[in-house]
């Protein structure tokens, strides 16, 4: 029997989609290991951002130069100031986020950070225009429950919850303007020229404002130092920077629910290093978000 051209083709692409969706997931397994070096940090939230985003931004510097020859035509104004807000928006999000972690517990910081899924979506369908089809709805609605089962079956884990529950939203809201200014420069960016100006701004973001309270950069261990430059690597440079990569070839949206899969990993993690045992009701919300992720993968999304 002969096979289709046409069929082939269409395997193909799906194919390659499916592949860099996966590579997007493996982007949140690098990521849920933030909360894990956060944790216990004696060291200011801010200061640890500081440290992340300018060892990040250090080891992008020499090929970001080279992308910046490559890609100068195409960095206009308007592009430099998407990147501007996104960088500063990152920096806040990472903040609000860190001191999420200090204030409850690991899944419940994971869970409401990333409600950034809602806030993206309806951004993408009214600014955008960016179709997002009935289906890939339920998978959102789905992954979404299992998130709250997730963190209803870890509330209470830490001191002054509301506090750090108030701060992952804060978190989540900006965290989705992030994603929003990504989609519009990867358009024109590559990742690497994109993610080298954004962590360089977000560095020097948390410089200003650590300025501004009077709070001194250096002086809390060389242990501190050293989350510094894992979260950098581990969780940022393989993390953060595959969701620009994956921008322009996926949906925003997909990247938004897929990071809804961090509350599962970093419970997982915070078993295996700090011995947080969730709930069996979290158990039961990680495995509806898997499903919900899967769900949402297999529709037809670009």
């Amino acid at each position: 029997m002969n096979e289709n051209p046409m069929n082939a083709g269409e395997d193909q692409t799906d194919s390659s989609s499916l592949g860099k969706k996966c590579i997007v997931i493996l982007g949140v397994v690098g990521v849920s290991f933030s909360a894990i070096l956060v944790k216990n940090s004696a060291a200011p939230s801010m200061v640890l951002v500081f440290y992340r985003m300018l060892l990040a931004a250090l080891i992008l510097t020499v090929p970001g130069i080279a992308a910046l020859r490559r890609e100068r035509s195409a960095v206009t104004g308007k592009l430099l100031l998407c990147c501007l807000i996104s960088g500063f928006f990152l920096a806040l999000h990472f903040t609000l986020y860190f001191e999420a972690v200090k204030y409850t517990s690991i899944a419940s910081a994971a869970l409401l950070v990333d409600t950034e899924v809602f806030f993206v979506a309806f951004a993408t369908l009214f600014f955008f225009r960016e179709r997002i089809p009935h289906k890939a709805w339920i998978g959102i609605a789905v992954t979404f429950l299992g998130s709250i089962i997730v963190g209803l079956g870890d509330a209470g884990g830490g001191s002054d919850v509301m506090r750090g529950d108030l701060c992952a939203l804060a978190g989540s809201a900006c965290m989705a303007v992030y994603t929003i200014m990504g989609k519009i420069c990867r358009k024109s960016l590559s990742t690497t020229l994109y993610t080298t100006i954004v962590y360089w701004v977000a560095a020097v973001t948390t410089v200003i404002l650590l300025s501004i309270q009077a709070v001194p950069l250096f002086g809390y261990g060389g242990e501190e130092i050293l989350r510094g430059f894992g979260m950098a690597v581990l969780c940022t440079l393989l993390g953060h920077s595959v969701f620009s990569w994956g921008l322009r070839y996926v949906s925003a949206s997909f990247i938004s629910t897929a990071k809804l899969m961090e509350p599962v990993f970093a419970s997982v993690l915070g078993i295996l290093f700090f011995r947080e045992i969730p709930e069996a009701s979290a158990v039961i919300g990680g495995l509806i978000i898997l499903a919900g992720i899967y769900y949402y993968t297999i529709q037809k999304e670009v």
